[in-house]
């Protein structure tokens, strides 16, 4: 039986949607946009111009990161900003490595 650990079905099934919607190239390079764009974000139009395809395609990429927990979104007046929640990025890199190192998984 393979030694896995983790707390809660939960956690994983939410570190799994994580990582699916960051393992297509398009989310992907949204994401990493994002994160260079600092905590306060960019807009919609930015991420775009950038990524360079259509705005209802890059509305539904985005809406994946955000039904993820990865990517929240507000408005300020017609902008829509989305920012990258490095919280969400920390949790799901502290539960890939929270076993590391920890020896054998004979029991």
């Amino acid at each position: 039986m393979p030694c896995l650990r983790y707390r809660t079905h939960m956690e994983l099934d939410l570190a799994a949607k994580r990582l699916a919607e960051l393992g297509h190239s398009t989310r992907l390079s949204v994401f990493r946009h994002l994160v260079k764009c600092g905590h306060d974000g960019c807009s919609v139009g930015d991420i775009q111009r950038v990524i360079g395809i259509p705005a209802s395609t890059l509305s539904h990429h985005i809406a994946r990161l955000v039904s993820a927990g990865l990517v929240e979104q507000h408005r300020e007046g017609r902008v829509l900003h989305c920012i990258p929640k490095y919280d969400a990025l920390d949790e799901t890199i502290a539960f890939l490595t929270e076993e590391c190192c920890t020896g054998s998984c004979s029991t």
